[in-house]
């Protein structure tokens, strides 16, 4: 049964003409592609995007591959990123993304997906590639990345002193400020002076500086 052939692919996102190829003896793949949508074999992402429900596969699908699939170039950053790393203490339920394209949102049965824009050199930084598993390798930002991202795209932010900026990282990010004693400082250096907002993230630069002394 061609059903036993999803779950070949697991959690990873299926572009349609993945499953063109697997249907090549049908005379009408489309209409089976559409009975897989209705039977809930396949969950569709966007238009042309699909990934396989976890009864099928035995998987449950990766969320941040899915959101490096369904709009790039970007990776996985902000709250999802600084909750993966540790860094906040509350989980997130959406994805949330930084592209060099215009800013994008998607919301479907797999989950909701935000992106948000940021230029070029900044966003080439700091980007790692996370693979929990043999199949499955993401885009994430780096824990110091992802908080420079957080402190860039905060909405009405006005810190203009170390003392400011360690008050909203503490009350509002409510971050854990163990973990910023372990930060790459040279990293936070080269965002810095990327020429993205940075006499903020030069106010970020001080405050690692003091914590690691």
């Amino acid at each position: 049964m061609r059903e036993d052939l999803l779950k070949t692919f697991g959690c990873v996102p299926i572009q349609h003409s993945s499953l063109l190829a697997v249907l090549h003896d049908y005379k009408t793949p489309n209409d089976k592609i559409h009975r897989w949508l209705q039977q809930g074999c396949l969950l569709q992402v966007k238009r042309g995007l699909y990934v396989v429900s976890p009864q099928m596969s035995g998987e449950l699908w990766s969320l941040p591959l899915v959101a490096n699939v369904l709009y790039g170039p970007s990776y996985v950053s902000l709250d999802y990123a600084l909750f993966y790393h540790g860094l906040i203490p509350e989980g997130v339920v959406e994805v949330s993304s930084v592209t060099t394209r215009r800013s994008k949102f998607y919301k479907s049965d797999v989950g909701r997906f935000s992106y948000t824009h940021l230029p070029l050199p900044y966003y080439s930084l700091g980007i790692i590639q996370v693979k929990p598993a043999e199949n499955v390798s993401y885009l994430m930002a780096s824990r110091e990345k992802a908080l420079c991202d957080s402190l860039l795209l905060a909405r009405n932010l006005r810190v203009y002193s170390v003392k400011g900026l360690e008050s909203y990282l503490q009350q509002d990010l409510r971050l854990d400020f163990s973990e910023l004693a372990q930060f790459d400082i040279a990293l936070v250096k080269k965002l810095a002076e990327s020429g993205t907002k940075s006499a903020l993230l030069g106010l970020l630069v001080t405050l690692l500086e003091s914590l690691s002394c």
